[in-house]
């Protein structure tokens, strides 16, 4: 999936949260803390969505929204504290298709996202993902090497997706904990990081004691060394 979604909120804490469970929903995303920000964003990105707060430090999002709408039928979804039945009269007017009031719950969000991009994009099927023998079906949520599927955990899973969105691109052990496990859930170690990559690359390389795919960078973290091509 490589559809982006522009996040313009002005909470950082809350701005880093969406932007952790979007990306694990597969999303690429553009985050801004207020709408000069967000514009240049707009302009220089192929953006799909828009999240948008509406009270923000250089005006409001309603504006923002009307701009947009004068070019572009994006999707748009407001995300705000402002809860009256005006305010949302007003998102609607603004041109906005949906309207959520926090707090929230992440994963409600996710799900509303996943459902409007669907009705939006309806023709568009996630596209085969190939890096040497490794071939992810994001249709069938299964991997494959040279032609046979892979028998993965979820995490070992999870892990191999978020490596091949972000190939021969350093990713810190932070990152790939983050990514993979639930911001809100129990802690995890890096030994649980470890174990699940030294049983990724069991499955994966022809030689785990000489990876090709997924090395590890000495004081940094792990990269996918390889190229990531749809065909």
């Amino acid at each position: 999936m490589d559809k982006k979604i522009l996040l313009i909120e002005d909470d950082e804490s809350l701005r880093r949260a969406i932007s952790l469970k979007l990306s694990k929903e597969g999303y690429t995303l553009c985050t801004a803390p207020d709408l000069k920000t967000g514009m240049e964003l707009y302009r220089e990105h192929r953006i799909s969505f828009i999240i948008c707060d509406i009270s923000l430090p250089d005006g409001s999002g309603l504006d923002f929204c009307t701009a947009i709408r004068q070019e572009s039928d994006v999707v748009i979804l407001f995300l705000t504290a402002l809860d009256t039945e005006a305010d949302m009269i007003k998102g609607y007017n603004a041109g906005a298709d949906d309207y959520m009031t926090k707090p929230f719950s992440l994963t409600v969000l996710a799900s509303k996202v996943n459902a409007m991009m669907k009705r939006r994009f309806p023709e568009e099927k996630a596209s085969v993902i190939r890096s040497g023998q490794i071939e992810l079906l994001p249709d069938e949520n299964r991997v494959k090497k040279s032609g046979t599927y892979l028998t993965l955990s979820a995490n070992e899973q999870k892990l191999l997706f978020y490596f091949m969105q972000n190939p021969r691109r350093i990713l810190s052990k932070n990152q790939l904990l983050e990514a993979i496990w639930d911001i809100d859930g129990n802690f995890v170690d890096e030994n649980t990081l470890a174990v699940n990559i030294r049983r990724l690359r069991e499955k994966i390389e022809d030689d785990p004691s000489n990876p090709s795919y997924l090395k590890n960078v000495r004081g940094l973290g792990y990269i996918w060394e390889r190229t990531c091509e749809k065909p």
